[in-house]
C-alpha cells in the first residue's frame, strides 16, 4: 500500500502540479501586495477616497460591511489572471502552434446521403456500401483526396 502511494507521489505530473501551485501561491502574493501598495492607493486618489479604498466600509445597523476588501481581492484577481494570461497563456498557445503537425486531411471523413437509400456514405465514394447502387463523388472529396499523395509501394 506504501509502494502504490510512494509511486503515485513521485509520479511526474503530481511533482509538477505541486511546483505550480507552489510557485503560482507565491505569485499570487506578489500580486496581491502590489495591488494593495500601488494600483488600490491611486484608485482610491483618483476616485476622491483618501488614498487606500480597502479601508471603505459601510455598516447597517450594528453589522459592518467592508465593500473595499472585496474591490481590492477583485482588483488583485484581475491584475493576477491578466498577467497570467498575457505572460503565459499567450506565448504558450503561439509556441504550440508554431510546432504543431499539421495533420493529413482523410478522403473519407467527408460524408454524404446516398441519393437512392440516404444512407451516410463517404464523398468520395463512386458507389453506395448499402445499396450498391453507383454515385458520383463530390468534388470537394476528390480535390481533397489528389492533395493527399499516396506513397507508391517500392519495385524489386
Amino acid at each position: 500500500m506504501l509502494n502504490g502511494f510512494k509511486d503515485f507521489i513521485l509520479r511526474g505530473n503530481v511533482v509538477s502540479m505541486a511546483i505550480g501551485l507552489a510557485v503560482g501561491s507565491a505569485f499570487t502574493a506578489v500580486v496581491t501586495g502590489f495591488s494593495k501598495a500601488f494600483i488600490t492607493p491611486l484608485i482610491g486618489l483618483a476616485t476622491g477616497s483618501v488614498g487606500d479604498f480597502s479601508e471603505a466600509k459601510f455598516t447597517v445597523g450594528k453589522t459592518v460591511f467592508p465593500y473595499g476588501l472585496a474591490i481590492a481581492a477583485t482588483i488583485a484577481f484581475v491584475i493576477t489572471a491578466a498577467v497570467l494570461y498575457f505572460l503565459f497563456v499567450v506565448p504558450m498557445a503561439k509556441f504550440q502552434a508554431r510546432f504543431a503537425k499539421e495533420e493529413a486531411a482523410d478522403p473519407k471523413s467527408a460524408k454524404r446521403d446516398c441519393p437512392r437509400c440516404f444512407t451516410e456514405i463517404p464523398a468520395i465514394a463512386t458507389r453506395c456500401g448499402h445499396c450498391t447502387s453507383e454515385v458520383e463523388p463530390l468534388d470537394e472529396a476528390l480535390a481533397k483526396a489528389a492533395l493527399i499523395k499516396t506513397p507508391v509501394p517500392a519495385q524489386r
